[in-house]
């Protein structure tokens, strides 16, 4: 598997408050997780970073070759929970910490499945061979929820006053819910993470267009600064996996 990825605060951000970790496992199994943080001077931060420290350790601690897609399910899910009560006990005893959360989107590439846990609006994609890009993740998000409803068209949804307001979050409650996806990887496909530093400024066309030629390794580093040309206004990460 290969894996290039980065991290940046953007244009406008005083600090950056995404936080990632990536890697592989014995067996060319491929992970990673991207998370978004929120709340406070320091409180994004310390969520973000935390809940890729915890998460990152569970995986690397628990999987094991020949885990069933159930049990690599169970697994990415109970990290996540485990992360979202250790951040919620931390908020609640250091009050400079109140209100801290974090988005967050974990994924094990295994035997050409991607499995996804998520909490939030960071997102994970599929860049096709033939150059489509699907959305794997639902956002968790009011923007969301108000186009699901017949609220909102998709387009009116790009610059809804308020896009940014979450549903979701780790730390925020004492208990969360994790959705979780899989998908098949083709050799050719690239598997994209991504916080909204990205979405909010680079378009699906120019997405694609940045992954479709060049070397790989280039491909995180390129769509960091396509977001930064286009008024880098958030923190941006991006990690892409390919075969």
């Amino acid at each position: 598997m290969k894996i290039t990825a980065k991290t940046d605060i953007g244009l406008v951000r005083s600090n950056n408050q995404d936080s990632y970790a990536a890697g592989e496992l014995p067996g060319g199994v491929a992970w990673a997780v991207v998370c978004d943080g929120m709340g406070g001077a320091a409180g994004g931060n310390v969520a973000s970073a935390e809940a890729v420290k915890m998460i990152s350790h569970s995986i690397d601690e628990g999987y094991r070759n020949g885990m069933r897609p159930s049990s690599i399910r169970n697994l990415l899910e109970s990290a996540i929970v485990s992360a979202n009560a250790c951040l919620f006990d931390m908020s609640q005893k250091d009050e400079t910490l109140n209100g801290m959360g974090t988005t967050c989107v974990a994924v094990l590439v295994v035997d050409s499945t991607a499995y996804i846990s998520h909490v939030g609006d960071s997102r994970a994609y599929v860049v096709t061979e033939n150059g489509s890009l699907c959305q794997l993740t639902r956002d968790h998000s009011v923007v969301q929820d108000l186009v699901e409803n017949g609220s909102i068209t998709r387009d009116e949804a790009k610059n809804y006053p308020g896009k940014n307001i979450i549903t979701r979050a780790l730390g925020v409650e004492e208990t969360v819910s994790v959705d979780f996806c899989e998908e098949d990887i083709s050799d050719g496909d690239i598997l994209l993470m991504c916080t909204d530093g990205l979405t909010n400024f680079v378009s699906d066309e120019d997405i694609v267009s940045a992954v479709s030629h060049g070397s790989f390794f280039e491909y995180a580093e390129r769509l960091v600064a396509m977001a930064n040309s286009n008024g880098g206004g958030d923190n941006i990460t991006v990690v892409a996996i390919a075969s």
